[in-house]
């Protein structure tokens, strides 16, 4: 066994004399080696409560050592227990470990009892622990039937688990059929007992499989409860259901749904006692049934509850303290408290001890004549008792030893010799259990020996502690003694320390300590050395530590952290963050010498630590990370000053995260009228933490308060108690209040009634008057309940009236109200508009007038007039169809509107009608207008047919809206040459009963645009635009391909060709050397029409094209200012030719203007004409 003592240090004399460490009788921290005779010692054991799975074998262990090894015996129930003469039982070689091999036949059952190892060799024996088997048990549930359980909503409920007794005692959890966990709140809990309590049960709490479960780890078994059928119904169901078999007693005498104050239902009484041991987790109960359901608070009378070691589980139903001590003994209360009261419950709780160690004896090694002590001592609740055993056996009994001598809790021995080995045991008991320990006394004569691996290297940082080991053993004990260097230098107390393990320590070691050390053991058998290497490296410092950051959430942050470390040792820099690794999130982010930290939110908040590690040592340095947030939600709200109209409440801020509170924000509930619903009351600076509060009367009042800084709003505290005000008359009537007949003989008066709050008590009622307002009637008056309307009948048509709206209760009258007017219910109106005329102003737009009809015909409230008009027919006589009517409405009392959106030439008819609140009166009498020729719309189709060499017919159809009649199609065209430049336009005049056009006279393989609209007597309509290609001239064609495989234009090609290569040529060595391409003297010199320049006159750019793009127009090729897009052109397909025309559009809201300065859209594949490109096209291309 290990011997511990407590290190001194230990000092020469003053002066340079060598340092000589001189140690006591027990040799500190070492073990005896095992090539020595020793004691045996125990090593390993089974547990003191050893629960076996039945299904297995059992396993007893015992293990030790000594020398010569140890022999094992077992005794079982304190008999000698012969494993030779039970097949079943083998022991493990070279070991005291017991196989029981009940899989194959026997049962677990057998060989339960209590189990005891004795490990002998002929220096003693040692004993082991008894170690109690059991096998586990899971039985199952006994057989019950369970009735089905109705209850009545609102009312508790104690569902029973009653696990059978299993060891170990099993885990208890409630499921339903589909083994889902059923939910657990405040209202619903399980106890520590495993049953399932309900402070009052609710419709949802219906379900048939409340089941439940025990669940036995050790044999992994769960076993299970029958089925418990719930049901919860209403006061109506209970009466419609078992009313009939109870009297009324029986009835009324169960608990109702109605509120009540909190009971317990676990424990029960007002007291009760708890035994706990020290070390266990101390739990303490208390479930609570009510309506609402009640809240459980913890406290401990005459104490507070520690910090660190209280947990509160189960919805705070339990109190838990871990690791308890005789000092948590004492009275500690639990409340339960609703709306309706509270109540407590006081149990004194008792810490009682198993024994537990002061000073356990250690093993001792002793020479021939030396002195010693074994020490045992214990402590508990109640004070363990000591006995001692010598080799297992009481020392009451065991043989005599001259040298030893028994002084209650201590053996002292003297003068001891090579018999006096043996292994000693103490036994420290109580009524809660008992401590049993094993320490032998060895006595040896033995020389010096060097533990330590000889030729050991040491590095150390400069500066820090060095310590160079020499564990040694021998007997008697021998002196240790330190050297530096080959020549044997003593070591002097001036800076080096030595330790009663041998080891030498070097307070402040520097680089000159490097080099050897040999440490020297003696006694009067022999002498010992060992040498040891020491190597100083430097420290590792963080020379850039990270800085404390205060920042808001959804920031970016870093941290720096620059190390500088001895170059020999390898560096690793980590980063923590509340001593724990960074959280697995891409937001952290570890640079070289830094820590970035991205989108920061609350829980980044803490200390972030920078941990620079070698082999050698370790440095850190921290910054904390203050994330700015809401505040937290106040606390301990409490209600002073009662009064019937005011009450004053305080509380306590919650902590302010970093960012000062600016202001409390307090809103109250009105659980009689409007349970959890919450209002603002008022609002107090962030320095004042109470209110004084004004109340209405019959209010059952809760108040929350909610903390404000620059950043946001805190959660709403815990609300406060409730305070329920008297009831007064009300202060207040109805608002909103209207008289609006329905009906021409009634009168509607609604308002918007008083809620809950602003009733001021119980019994609201409002008092409805009512009387004409150009009469000499009395007040009409009728009391009525809390509604919102009442219906007068037999009222004339349309008459303004006087109203009131009352409120009063069970107390009194509110104030009396204002009168307000309104009017019995409207008719339809009887009289038309009269002198209704017509003023056309143009094709689209027309303006009516007439006289306003006499208010007193209208017979309700004016609300306008209507215009319905309609197109009757063409006026061209060609299109006589009746159109649909159209209708425009115009507020109020105008006499006048106007029509927009006609269509040109055409015939109206139109009548008017005022309109009420009932509806539209008789229309006036029909009258008829008729618009003006407009502009026609484009040509609604236009196609180019039959081409040949000098001819192109064109047909189309004629326009969707003429808006007039059609005196004749303009037509205008252009040639397009190869360049897309245009020609000189033609203009043509066609008859408008015209629908197709052969042009005759063209010139062959060329492209035309043409421009095509219509014209009335308004003018020109929209055009619509189409391109063409004449044939081509098959003999033309032939000659030029003749030509093209002529020789000399072969040759010429050529020649052209060559020169282009040189050109290139030159300009790539010019461009090497430096030189400059002059473009822009080539560019000005060949003025290429392609570019054209910035517009003067509004300050546009031209457009560039390369040999690719479409060509541009040159100025001179402008078309006409009124071209406009093809009508079967997409919206990007606009006539690129011409100076620009204002864009306009037409009748359907198409767009139909144009662009200047913009290019012509290429021709369409197949269309393209066939000039070959010229040699200067060809040179444009390459440059």
């Amino acid at each position: 066994m290990q011997l511990k003592i407590m290190p001194k240090k230990k000092h020469l004399p003053a002066g340079r004399a060598p340092l000589i460490l001189f140690l006591c009788q027990v040799i500190s921290a070492l073990e005896v080696p095992l090539d020595l005779v020793q004691p045996p010692t125990i090593t390993q054991q089974s547990p003191k409560d050893y629960i076996i799975d039945p299904r297995e074998n059992i396993v007893i262990q015992c293990e030790a050592k000594g020398k010569p090894p140890p022999s094992f015996s077992w005794t079982q129930n304190g008999t000698h227990f012969d494993i030779d003469k039970d097949p079943l039982v083998t022991m493990k070689p070279d070991s005291g470990t017991l196989i029981i091999n009940i899989m194959s036949e026997g049962k677990a059952e057998t060989y339960e009892g209590v189990y005891q190892c004795t490990a002998r060799n002929e220096r003693g024996a040692a004993i082991s622990n008894n170690i109690v088997v059991r096998p586990s048990r899971s039985p199952l549930w006994t057989k019950e039937k369970l009735e089905p359980m109705t209850l009545q909503n609102g009312q508790p409920l104690v569902l029973p688990c009653r696990p059978p007794v299993g060891l170990p005692p099993p885990i208890i959890f409630w499921m339903d059929n589909s083994f889902q966990r059923l939910p657990q709140s405040e209202r619903v809990s399980q106890g520590l007992n495993g049953d399932l309590y309900f402070s009052n049960v609710l419709p949802e709490d219906t379900r048939e499989d409340y089941i439940c479960y025990a669940r036995f780890n050790h044999t992994q078994t769960i076993q299970q409860k029958q089925p418990i059928s719930v049901k919860v119904i209403s006061v109506d169901e209970l009466n419609d259901t078992i009313a009939a078999n109870l009297s009324d007693t029986e009835f009324y005498g169960a608990k109702s749904n109605r509120e009540r104050p909190p009971t317990f239902l676990t424990p029960e009484g007002n007291a009760s006692n708890k035994e706990e041991l020290r070390g266990n987790v101390l739990s303490l109960e208390c479930i609570a049934e009510g309506l609402p359901t009640p809240v459980v608070y913890w406290i401990k009378e005459d104490g507070t509850l520690p910090i660190n070691r209280t947990f509160y589980r189960n919805f705070q139903k339990t109190l838990q303290i871990i690791q308890v001590s005789e000092a948590d003994s004492g009275n500690y209360q639990c409340i339960a408290k609703n709306a309706l009261g509270a109540i407590h419950h006081t149990i004194s709780v008792t810490v009682k001890a198993a024994p537990y160690w002061i000073m356990a004896p250690q093993n001792l090694v002793l020479s021939p004549g030396e002195d010693g002590a074994l020490i045992c001592r214990a402590n508990g609740n109640p004070k363990p008792t000591i006995s001692w055993l010598s080799n297992g056996v009481p020392i009451e009994i065991a043989p005599d030893d001259p040298s030893r001598k028994i002084d209650g809790d201590t053996i002292i021995f003297s003068n001891v010799q090579e018999r006096s080995s043996a292994v000693y045991q103490c036994n420290a008991s109580n009524e809660y259990g008992y401590l049993l320990a094993n320490a032998f006394v060895n006595v040896l004569a033995e020389p010096p020996r060097i533990l330590t691996s000889a030729n050991t290297h040491y590095q150390v940082i400069a500066n820090r502690p060095a310590f160079l080991d020499c564990a040694f053993f021998g007997s008697p004990l021998p002196t240790i003694e330190w050297f530096k260097g080959a020549k044997g230098n003593a070591l002097h107390e001036d800076i080096y320390v030595l330790h009663e393990n041998g080891t030498l320590g070097i307070p402040v070691p520097q680089k000159e300590s490097t080099g050897t050390y040999t440490c020297v053991a003696k006694n009067k058998l022999g002498m010992a050395k060992n040498e040891v290497n020491l190597e100083i490296k430097d420290p590792t410092r963080i020379i850039k530590q990270p800085e404390y950051a205060v920042v808001q959430r959804g920031s970016t942050v870093s941290f720096e952290c620059k190390v500088k470390h001895d170059h020999t040792l390898i560096l690793t820099v980590t980063w923590l963050k509340d001593d724990h690794e960074l959280p697995s999130d891409g937001r952290f982010t570890v640079d070289k010498d830094q820590l970035v930290v991205a989108d920061v939110g609350d829980d980044d908040g803490g200390t972030y630590t920078c941990v620079a590690n070698t082999t050698l040592d370790t440095v850190s340095a921290s910054a904390v990370l203050g994330v700015v947030d809401v505040p937290d939600p106040p606390f301990d709200l409490e209600l002073t000053d009662q009064l019937d109209k005011s009450v004053q409440l305080s509380w306590t801020p919650g902590d302010d995260n970093n960012s000062p509170i600016t202001k409390f924000i307090i809103e109250y509930e009105d659980a009689m009228h409007e349970a959890g619903l919450w209002h603002y009351q008022t609002e107090v600076p962030g320095t004042q933490t109470r209110a004084q509060l004004k109340l209405s009367p019959y209010v059952n009042y809760s108040f929350r308060v909610m903390a404000e800084n620059s950043l946001g709003r805190s959660l709403p505290s815990q609300p406060s108690e409730q305070y329920l005000t008297k009831a007064a008359e009300p202060d207040k009537n109805p608002m909103t209040v209207e008289g609006l007949g329905s009906e021409p003989d009634n009168l509607v008066i609604t308002w918007k009634p008083l809620n809950g709050f602003e009733s001021n008590g119980p019994g609201l009622q409002y008092k409805v008057s009512w009387r004409q307002k150009d009469g000499d009637d009395e007040w009409t008056s009728v009391v009525v309940a809390n509604v919102s309307k009442y219906i007068v009948s037999g009222t004339p048509t349309f008459v303004p009236y006087l109203i009131k709206v009352q409120a009063l209760n069970d107390v009194g009258f509110a104030p009396e109200p204002a009168a307000v007017m309104g009017h019995s219910g409207e008719d339809l109106p009887m009289v038309a508009p009269r002198n209704v005329h017509v003023n056309v102003l143009n094709g689209t737009l027309a303006e009516v007038h007439w006289d306003p009809v006499p208010l007193k015909s209208i017979r309700g409230h004016l609300q306008g007039y209507r215009i319905y008009y309609w197109k009757a027919q063409s006026s061209s006589k060609r299109n006589r169809r009746h159109m649909e009517k159209k209708i425009l409405i115009f507020q109020g009392s105008k006499t006048h509107g106007m029509l927009p959106g006609l269509e040109p030439f055409s015939h109206y008819m139109l009548n008017v009608r005022v309109v009420n609140g009932k509806g539209e009166g008789p229309a006036s009498p029909d009258k008829d207008f008729n618009t003006p020729e407009g502009v026609p719309s484009a040509p609604s189709a236009l196609k180019i047919v039959n081409p040949t060499l000098d001819s192109l017919t064109l047909e189309w159809d004629p326009p969707r809206h003429p808006n007039g009649i059609l005196t004749e199609y303009t037509l205008k065209y252009q040639p397009i040459n190869s360049t897309h430049e245009l020609g000189p336009l033609i203009d043509l005049k066609i008859p408008a009963n015209k629908t197709r056009w052969t042009l005759k006279n063209l010139n062959f393989s060329t492209r035309y645009k043409f421009y095509f609209y219509a014209q009335t007597s308004a003018g020109s309509g929209s055009q619509i635009t189409e391109e063409a290609v004449t044939t081509v001239d098959e003999a033309m064609a032939s000659r030029q391909v003749d030509i093209a495989t002529q020789g000399w234009f072969i040759g010429l090609m050529c020649a052209v060709a060559l020169l282009i290569l040189i050109l290139l040529i030159v300009c790539f060595i010019r461009r090497n050397k430096g030189g400059k391409y002059p473009v822009k003297e080539k560019e000005d010199a060949h003025a290429d029409p392609e570019i054209q320049p910035m517009k003067e006159d509004d300050g546009t750019f031209g457009e560039y094209s390369d040999a690719e793009d479409h060509k541009p127009l040159k100025k001179g090729s402008r078309t006409p200012s009124d071209r406009t897009v093809k009508k079967e052109d997409s919206d990007d397909s606009l006539v690129d030719y011409g100076e620009g025309v204002n864009g306009q559009f037409n009748e359907d809201g198409s767009f139909i203007g144009q662009y200047s300065g913009k290019k012509e859209k290429e021709p369409a594949e197949g269309n393209e004409s066939s000039e070959a490109p010229s040699p200067v096209n060809a040179m444009n291309s390459f440059v």
